[in-house]
């Protein structure tokens, strides 16, 4: 387990060449939960990154392989903004790390890693969220909660075709096989979303021993009533943990204070983006 970023409250950021000011709030939590001896989860809560990792692999490599992720992304820290490249980069060098770090496991090691990074896009700030596995982001934006990623894993794929029940997902026997990770001798492939960001917007990022203990529904109805990042990702821990604990649990709270109005009043936001540099239009 490796925990990098300490909470925060009003953190300013400078963002496109001093044109305008983002005012962040974060916080971050973790426990190995109630049936595992160690914790594979790690995380990164340090502007402009709120990632998760949850590492996989055999004895001590998942905690290599998410604590390699994290800390590649710490050094993409340098400068500031982030962006795509910078990110994709990281991601390569872990993919790396965690192959000798892995060493003779047979099995070998890998992570998930989903989170979101500050960008400046069109002159704006902007969150880039990108996700490879299950470990999830979501936003919750003008009162409304939407999970932003989507799982890499066997159930999700048969959600998807029609052959599972989205209600059922989180309990079939397959609901931890992942299709995707970084590491195991793989490319990372992650799915990205580019989005403006507005004040009064919040981010929690976590891995599935949340999702799976109390699901999103569970994770909505506790982040309308608890309005501190920190306090928050503590109590999300906490009701998984009471909920049952069976895995790793960890949860990044990122909240959006106060953010410039968008340069470009075509601004939307979409589903997806492949260029950090121009937010998405219609």
């Amino acid at each position: 387990m490796t925990e990098l970023g300490r909470p925060a409250s009003a953190h300013r950021m400078v963002i496109a060449d001093q044109r305008s000011e983002l005012t962040l709030s974060w916080g971050a939590a973790t426990d190995v939960g109630r049936r595992r001896d160690h914790n594979e989860d790690s995380y990164l809560a340090e502007a402009p990154f709120f990632v998760v990792a949850d590492g996989m692999g055999g004895h001590l490599a998942g905690d290599r392989a998410s604590d390699a992720v994290v800390r590649r992304l710490e050094v993409a820290r340098s400068g500031g903004v982030a962006s795509r490249e910078r990110i994709e980069h990281a991601l390569e060098l872990a993919t790396g790390d965690i192959e000798r770090a892995a060493g003779g496991n047979a099995i070998g090691a890998g992570t998930t890693v989903t989170g979101l990074a500050i960008v400046s896009a069109g002159g704006s700030p902007a969150a880039l969220v990108f996700n490879v596995g299950d470990s999830r982001t979501y936003r919750i934006a003008n009162g409304r909660f939407e999970r932003l990623t989507v799982d890499h894993s066997v159930v999700q794929e048969m959600v998807d075709a029609g052959l599972l029940r989205p209600e059922d997902a989180e309990a079939h026997p397959d609901s931890n096989v992942i299709t995707r990770a970084v590491g195991f001798g793989e490319i990372p492939e992650p799915d990205w979303w580019l989005l403006p960001l507005h004040s009064g917007d919040r981010f929690i990022v976590c891995s599935d021993g949340l999702t799976k203990e109390i699901g999103d529904a569970g994770i909505a109805r506790i982040a309308a009533k608890v309005d501190n990042p920190q306090s928050l990702a503590e109590r999300l821990v906490g009701d998984a943990l009471v909920a049952g604990g069976r895995d790793n649990v960890t949860v990044v709270v990122m909240q959006v204070d106060a953010a410039p109005a968008i340069v470009d009043a075509s601004v939307t936001d979409e589903s997806s983006a492949d260029d950090e540099d121009t937010l998405p239009r219609h």
